[in-house]
């Protein structure tokens, strides 16, 4: 009898394993099918610049076909992306707590993550099926019919929501009857929700719908079902009692309901949800509430459009230039060859990676790429040669912030996005605060170097021969960075199209170097989908949140209430700048700048800040959330890379760097020239 309990454990086992590889196989596909899109898309934007100075036939069809792409790899890579653990969130108290509940933490997050996908494709769903009804089209000259690139969107949420429920059930790992009553269940509700039709059904006049209880009550049944009764009720108490705190704050003050927001934001955060969940769920609960009628449709409308543009097309492209070059193998000789020109000076190899960071920072535009491979390039090197562990990681963490800083730079391509300030302006304007900031740290090494000289060896001298042939590895990253900034500056190429020259490039030096592969092309590929997917959501969910803000007009209050206390222009920036600090210590870099721009961008506007001096100021105050504890993802990059290493050490031997980088934004702020003179003069 026990023999056979055993079998049958195993058999219900192996059909539970079938079912969850069939669902997963959906998240497969999408990736493969967003990879291809990837490819296909920067091909496009090549073949656009080629056509229109080659040939000199510009195509009429190149930008807007490369839009749609992005759509489609941005949410069909969604799924991939929650597969592969990619999505941020803040693990602040995840981190503190035991394996069982911190992985009870996550299987909640993951439930309020489905709510939200759920409400977000529905409403996909019926936008989709109006714009197919009355036909749509674009204004372009292809008068693309726009049901069919935002099909992609509606699948997008569907493959998404597998996937979520995918790691739901391979946690909980329950019987095949449950899993088969939870398809059905979630099938049903599509079903009905379909027969209720594109518009909302209201319950009594409320703001509530039919529609919306569904999905909620669907919820809750599949989470009975899965997780048991605790983690349903948990899940109810929470929808419960933000919908009613919701509800309640409709009579509320302007900056009662902001703080409203503001705490529900960081509660959901802080208990592990993902970061773009949360800003999403907090839009999802203003447009039920807090508007004077509920307008869920915003949730479809912001998922089309805020990622419908094509500037954003340069986010994967540089993504994939950075990933390419990680992978050709220059970057440690680049650094090499900096270090024989830097040897004799104190810190020499300290220099060496600031300088190598620098440069890998022009042409990746990220820094967590310039983290992951400077770590693995410079610390063992300087550690084998008899750096202290806290200038070795210390050195390697701020020449990892300058990946957003130097341009070309995603960050700066989602602030001008978000903001309307030209992307290649950004650019121009972060080139000279980054060769300052750059000179700042390698002063910093060399203080270091003479102040604590056991924490470096002495320098070692290389002959001028052996100094010009380990240059020649500087060529490849010449090449890319001239492609890229020459054909930006030289009026050739936009900066996305800039981005795919960069990835052109880049494989072009893979396959010179016979470092390329159908396998590495596949994983880059891969790689460059689930980082793009992940930001992009967080761009869309951010977008929800500020239609909220603006349509209620927190930030214009805030902006009033600032110019009633008659503060110093020095005092509003300074106190923008702790908020920054704050935030760096406990939330991801382009999330923070996403979720507080709606508030920020108008307050520095109101005082007469330079919307470009902003950006470099904000993009410098994510660089110190990059390495400010507990939160700052570099740090744990580092420390994930070599496990050999303590956290307090790379803690400690960023803290000089990051003095380093407040010093230099007092700098910037009494000397302003030093951001915005070289775009006046690029004028």
């Amino acid at each position: 009898m026990v023999v056979q309990q055993a079998v049958n454990k195993i058999n219900q086992a192996n059909e539970t394993n079938y079912i969850l590889r069939r669902m997963d196989s959906l998240t497969q596909l999408a990736g493969v099918f967003s990879a291809i899109g990837l490819i296909t898309m920067t091909a496009i934007v090549c073949w656009e610049i080629f056509s229109r100075y080659v040939l000199n036939s510009p195509t009429y069809w190149g930008s807007e076909i490369a839009v749609y792409l992005l759509i489609a790899v941005t949410f069909t890579g969604l799924a991939m992306a929650q597969r592969s653990g990619d999505h941020v969130r803040v693990e602040l108290l995840t981190g503190a707590l035991s394996e069982p509940r911190r992985m009870g933490l996550e299987e909640f997050s993951n439930w309020i993550g489905l709510l939200f996908v759920l409400f977000a494709g529905w409403q996909m769903a019926a936008f989709n099926y109006q714009e197919y009804i009355h036909d749509t089209r674009n204004w372009g000259l292809l008068a693309t019919p726009q049901w069919i690139p935002e099909l992609f969107v509606s699948l997008g949420y569907v493959i998404f929501a597998n996937a979520i429920l995918v790691d739901i059930l391979r946690w909980k790992h329950p019987t095949v009857a449950k899993t088969a009553m939870v398809i059905g269940v979630l099938i049903l509700m599509a079903v009905v929700l379909v027969m209720l039709g594109d518009k909302p059904v209201l319950i009594g006049g409320e703001r509530l719908d039919f529609g919306s209880l569904l999905i909620i009550g669907s919820l809750l049944l599949c989470s009975l079902i899965i997780s048991g009764p605790i983690m349903a009720l948990c899940i109810g108490l929470v929808v419960f009692i933000l919908g009613f705190f919701y509800w309640a704050a409709v009579g509320w003050g302007v900056l009662a309901i902001g703080a409203l927001a503001i705490v529900t934001l960081f509660s959901l955060l802080i208990i592990g949800v993902q970061v773009a969940i949360s800003l999403g769920m907090v839009g999802l609960l203003g447009l039920v509430f807090l508007l004077p009628s509920p307008q869920l449709s915003l949730l479809a409308e912001r998922s089309w459009n805020a990622v419908n543009t094509f500037t954003l097309t340069a986010v994967p492209m540089f993504v994939l230039m950075g990933a390419l070059l990680i992978r050709s193998g220059v970057t440690r000789e680049l650094f090499d060859a900096l270090s024989r020109w830097l040897g004799r000076v104190p810190g020499g190899l300290g220099h060496a990676t600031v300088g190598a960071s620098a440069v890998f920072a022009a042409v990746s535009g990220s820094s967590l790429a310039t983290a992951a491979t400077m770590s693995k390039v410079a610390c063992p090197e300087m550690i084998d040669r008899g750096y202290s562990k806290r200038l070795t990681y210390g050195v390697v963490a701020a020449g990892a912030t300058l990946g957003i800083l130097i341009p070309p730079s995603i960050a700066m391509i989602i602030y001008g996005t978000t903001v309307g300030v030209p992307v290649t302006q950004l650019f121009v304007a972060g080139l000279i605060p980054g060769i300052v900031l750059s000179c700042g740290f390698m002063l910093c090494v060399y203080i270091w170097s003479v102040v604590v000289p056991s924490s470096t060896p002495p320098g070692i001298s290389y002959t001028m021969s052996e100094k010009v042939s380990g240059s020649i590895s500087v060529f490849p990253f010449l090449v890319v960075i001239i492609a890229v900034l020459g054909s930006l500056y030289g009026g050739i190429a936009t900066p996305s199209e800039a981005g795919g020259i960069g990835a052109l490039s880049s494989l072009i030096i893979c396959f010179a170097r016979g470092m390329l592969s159908w396998r590495m092309l596949v994983e880059v590929a891969f790689e460059t989908v689930r980082v793009t997917a992940f930001l992009l959501l967080i761009v869309v969910c951010a977008s929800i949140m500020s239609w909220v803000f603006d349509y209620l007009r927190i930030p214009l209050t805030i902006v009033s209430v600032i110019e009633g206390a008659n503060l110093a222009p020095w005092a509003i920036v300074l106190l923008v700048a702790l908020i920054y600090i704050i935030l760096g210590m406990f939330v991801e870099s382009i999330s923070m700048m996403l979720m507080t721009l709606p508030v920020t961008y108008p307050v520095m506007m109101a005082i007469g800040i330079d919307p470009l001096w902003f950006g470099v100021f904000l993009v410098i105050m994510i660089e110190v959330g990059l390495v400010t504890p507990p939160v700052g993802i570099i740090l744990f990059i580092l420390r994930g890379v070599s496990e050999d290493v303590d956290i307090k050490d790379v803690i400690l031997g960023v803290i000089p760097f990051i003095a380093v980088i407040l010093l230099f934004l007092v700098l910037i702020y009494f000397v302003p020239e030093i951001v915005t003179w070289l775009p006046a003069m690029m004028e």
